[in-house]
């Protein structure tokens, strides 16, 4: 244990022998030693470990291994050998400060920064989610209702992206042919999309 290293009175509480300070209030040489130690024998296993439990949030992760790594140094007595390995209480601390925060999050409402109040005011009133299902199954309709050929060139063109030339090749039609398809494949579909309330 890394704990070991450090030397104790019997008769002294670890707590308090954590908060040590030399007369000008800083941290004793043998609580930054302890520090340090923590750190170097912890800091980078628990890292790895915290950042899984924030889904790759390394900002986060650094925050939760600072804080570990503080409590750790702030009470000494919990890396008694008597209770456990080390870094077992330290994961455990991790984990409870990451669910902390998780439940934090969910108790508070969202918070909204210039670009997602920028989308919204763009965006056109009642267009949601159930909305953009609707209309995608009405685009759907209309494009089940052109002819095959119309729908085999729009295919091509639009959803594939093929170039006219490519889509003449594919098909096995003349390249004036695949022009003047897509036109009224177009033209038709723009009608069945009216038909349907949906203007292009």
């Amino acid at each position: 244990m890394f704990w070991s290293s450090r030397k104790r009175d019997p008769g002294t509480d670890p707590d308090r022998s954590a908060h040590r300070v030399s007369d000008r209030g800083t941290p004793s040489t043998v609580d930054e030693e302890l520090l340090r130690t923590l750190y170097a024998e912890h800091a980078g296993p628990l890292f790895h470990y915290v950042l899984r439990l924030t889904s790759g949030d390394w900002q986060w992760a650094e925050d939760v291994v600072q804080e570990t790594l503080l409590r750790a140094w702030q009470h000494p007595a919990a890396f008694d050998p008597a209770r456990g390995p080390a870094r077992a209480w330290l994961c455990t601390v991790a984990r409870h400060l990451v669910i902390d925060a998780h439940r934090a999050r969910r108790a508070r409402p969202a918070e909204v920064g210039g670009e997602a109040l920028e989308r919204a005011a763009e965006q056109a009133p009642g267009e949601d989610e159930i909305e953009q299902a609707l209309q995608s199954w009405a685009v759907a309709d209309a494009v089940r209702s052109l002819s095959p050929d119309h729908r085999a060139i729009l295919l091509e063109t639009y959803y594939r992206g093929r170039t006219m030339a490519e889509a003449a090749r594919v098909l096995g039609i003349p390249l004036g042919t695949v022009k003047s398809r897509t036109y009224y494949a177009l033209h038709a579909l723009r009608l069945a999309l009216q038909e349907r309330g949906i203007e292009p």
